[in-house]
């Protein structure tokens, strides 16, 4: 019978997705697992593979490309050899040819699926296996730079892979955490409770706390120098260290990592931050593995990767799950301070402004010149109270004005 092709739900909140194309032409014959058309979540876009083997017919009423689609509504059917499309609501309205369309057909092409340069391939205009598409787009690769290796034309896993350093891999490097349970308080339920009086949903606060910058913007100064003498050593970005220190922070309160779950709170396991990234779609938030064990160098080469992802639209809805908390920053856009929203179910969020040069008060009386940021913090009110999120800020401060992170060796010179 024949296989309905629906729109699938990629995150836990998703409820429409906008539908960006077919990635076969109606009436082609498609293989279980090859990548059928894509989609655009709210935190990803997604390739995603026919479920079953057949000739794809679209449904009369299929959306066009860009059109923002229900999670779960018919796009169309995968008909086996002889089958016939289900009867449309409006007789009148065309289904797909029964046979395969001609490489000459008059129908306008996708422009992603024209190539000036080769034949279209049936199946792709690159083909590639799924584990191969996968990896492409956690690792933000063009899968038209690489040269296959797979019998036909198709390009392999070990291809993309060959093309890329592998990242670092943690036991704690999936999607997903583990997490612990922890019953509340009487005294945190009362709370919870009180505050949640006309709010049935997270009760946010912000705290801001003003820092000196000075040193972590000297630190970010040696590694840039580092870097114009070494072009194999990217320069960690300001952002890159502050998740660092963020991560080292969080792991002295614990709590910050918490999210409330009704009638008891859950802790992770494994630490792992998520990074606002600014797209042309949107903002994204790709989530860096187990923040706490992984050098700040391999850190800051995975969220370079990941924001390519992210900006060029090839992030996995993998890599956007997971996370216990959230750093935005609105410095690069001159921004001092603002109020972030906190990421449910996370129950806590860090703005950071911009680094400012502000003449600062003396003990002695004179004047010094200094780098200043300002942090916001905004955490749910359920969870926590304000003193544990200020003691948080306290120890941020602390790391940022006194960097635990050993800068890079100075260049030699001849």
């Amino acid at each position: 019978m024949p296989s309905e092709i629906q729109l699938p739900r990629l995150g836990w909140s998703m409820e429409e997705g906008r539908f960006l194309g077919w990635l076969v032409r109606p009436g082609e014959r498609v293989a279980a697992g090859q990548p059928l058309f894509t989609v655009e979540g709210d935190k990803a876009t997604q390739d995603v593979e026919a479920s079953a083997s057949g000739r794809l017919v679209p449904a009369p009423d299929a959306p066009a490309e860009g059109e923002t689609v229900a999670v779960g509504r018919v796009l169309g059917w995968l008909l086996a050899d002889g089958e016939a499309a289900p009867t449309p609501a409006n007789p009148g309205t065309p289904i797909a040819p029964a046979e395969p369309a001609r490489a000459d057909a008059t129908a306008p092409v996708p422009p992603s699926l024209a190539s000036p340069a080769a034949p279209i391939s049936p199946v792709h205009a690159f083909p590639a296996s799924p584990r191969a598409r996968r990896a492409a787009r956690a690792r933000g690769v063009d899968l038209a730079s690489l040269s296959p290796s797979g019998t036909a034309g198709r390009i392999r896993e070990r291809d993309v892979l060959a093309a890329t350093p592998a990242p670092r891999a943690h036991p704690q490097s999936r999607a997903r955490t583990d997490w612990r349970e922890e019953p509340l308080s009487p005294a945190r339920r009362t709370i919870a409770a009180r505050l949640s009086h006309g709010h049935p949903r997270p009760v946010p606060v912000t705290l801001n706390l003003r820092c000196d910058a000075s040193r972590l913007v000297a630190l970010r100064m040696a590694f840039k120098v580092r870097a114009a003498t070494d072009p194999a050593e990217p320069a960690p970005t300001l952002n890159d260290i502050l998740v660092h220190l963020v991560g080292i922070a969080l792991g002295q309160h614990p709590v910050l990592t918490a999210s409330w779950a009704g009638d008891h709170l859950r802790f992770p396991r494994v630490i792992h931050v998520g990074f606002a990234v600014d797209t042309p779609d949107g903002l994204r938030v790709p989530v860096l593995r187990d923040v706490c064990n992984t050098p700040l160098k391999e850190l800051a080469a995975q969220a370079r990767a990941m924001a390519g992802a992210a900006r060029s639209g090839r992030l996995a809805p993998a890599d956007t799950e997971g996370a216990c908390f959230t750093v935005t920053n609105l410095g690069a856009l001159g921004i001092e301070s603002f109020t972030p929203v906190v990421n449910p179910p996370e129950s806590a969020i860090l703005g950071v402004g911009a680094v400012v040069r502000e003449a600062v008060p003396l003990e002695d009386g004179g004047f010094a010149a200094l780098d200043r940021m300002t942090l916001s913090l905004t955490f749910d009110h359920r969870v926590l109270d304000g003193a544990p999120a200020a003691r948080f800020l306290q120890s941020l401060r602390s790391l940022i004005e006194h960097p635990p992170v050993q800068p890079p060796p100075s260049p030699s010179h001849p």
